[in-house]
């Protein structure tokens, strides 16, 4: 088993999750630049976060256009599994891979903090290690993390519980107060209708150990492994 990374100008956390999959989970992985286009000797995809070509345009705009993601496409058609962290969840919205848009956050500043996640659905290739309900210890860091989408897209999302992630409070508890960007409903992690591609603004690779203050983000990383050995 080998996951790709996908790597953009301007990817930063890239090195991060090559370390978690590595070193910590224990499976191959590869970093691989976003010219390529054959994908298929990978059995699942990360695309990290950073601020790709700058940001500019939109965030994950510029790089939802180059060729390596129609080989994302076709992984995701194929079943396999593709994870986006912060501008790669920017990058899956952008190239319509996963419903809604990343807009600029409600108070239009950077926000770097650590947040807490209830997880709500644990049927998805990223959170059948964790409990439904599990309130989990997460950081964010970005300036467009804002998720809208449109009262029926919502809707749907709702009803089919593709909502993977919110923001809450230590005891799990949605409030405006510990919203971070003005994301609606608290969204901060969604799937798309098949439910192998999952995009979240949080970064579970910084805080995959202990040692960072939280290991609750390796559980994303192990339920993304376990459903590529039981495909």
């Amino acid at each position: 088993m080998t996951i790709a990374i996908i790597q953009f100008g301007g990817s930063n956390c890239d090195l991060d999750v090559l370390h978690v999959l590595e070193d910590v989970v224990g499976v191959d992985a590869e970093l691989v630049w976003y010219k390529e286009h054959d994908l298929d000797r990978f059995e699942g995809a990360v695309i990290p976060g950073g601020f790709s070509y700058g940001d500019y345009l939109r965030a994950g705009a510029i790089a939802s256009r180059t060729p390596i993601m129609d080989s994302i496409k076709k992984m995701a058609d194929e079943g396999k599994p593709v994870m986006g962290i912060c501008n790669g969840f920017q990058i899956l919205t952008e190239s319509g891979l996963l419903n809604g848009a990343l807009a600029t956050n409600m108070y239009p500043k950077f926000r770097c903090e650590w947040t807490y996640l209830r997880v709500e659905t644990t049927d998805s290739p990223f959170t059948s290690a964790f409990k439904e309900g599990e309130v989990i210890r997460i950081p964010i860091a970005h300036m467009e993390g804002n998720f809208y989408a449109d009262e029926q897209t919502l809707s749907n999302m709702e009803d089919e519980k593709l909502v993977a992630f919110r923001y809450v409070d230590k005891d799990g508890h949605v409030t405006d107060e510990v919203n971070p960007n003005g994301s609606q409903e608290n969204i901060a992690g969604i799937l798309n209708g098949k439910r192998n591609v999952m995009g979240l603004m949080p970064h579970p690779e910084r805080a995959a150990e202990s040692i960072l203050g939280s290991d609750d983000g390796v559980k994303m990383f192990q339920s993304m492994v376990e459903y590529i050995n039981n495909r």
